[in-house]
């Protein structure tokens, strides 16, 4: 089995910052891509960031020149930054990680994608 759990969330004033920590453990031989999503009240899940095991990151625009998403590969960690939080940043933050639970897998270059349970970001205005 292998288990995402996010950190860090919280309420914070507009212009303030959150740093995001997400851990994934378990049955893992390697962890390609990881990232962020959130899901707004009442809207959808949305692309917040992303990185590869190489350290290539894409941003939403959105999100761009604010928040900054970054690894430890050898601790299966993934970290959002987040400064200059506006209120319409107010959501669940979800961190996900593609992840080969075993040679075969990794040799296919096939991975299951996991997620974590969502951590709350609220931004008061």
């Amino acid at each position: 089995q292998v288990q995402l759990v996010e950190s860090g969330g919280g309420l914070v004033q507009a212009g303030g910052s959150l740093r995001l920590s997400c851990a994934a453990s378990g049955s893992i031989f390697s962890i390609n891509e990881m990232g962020w999503y959130r899901q707004p009240p009442g809207k959808q899940r949305e692309l917040v960031a992303t990185i590869t095991s190489g350290g290539a990151t894409n941003y939403a625009d959105s999100v761009k020149g604010r928040f900054t998403v970054s690894r430890d590969n050898a601790k299966n960690l993934v970290y959002l930054q987040m400064n200059s939080l506006k209120p319409e940043d107010t959501a669940v933050y979800y961190c996900n990680a593609d992840i080969a639970t075993n040679s075969l897998m990794q040799a296919r270059r096939t991975y299951f994608r996991y997620w974590g349970q969502g951590t709350q970001v609220t931004v008061s205005s």
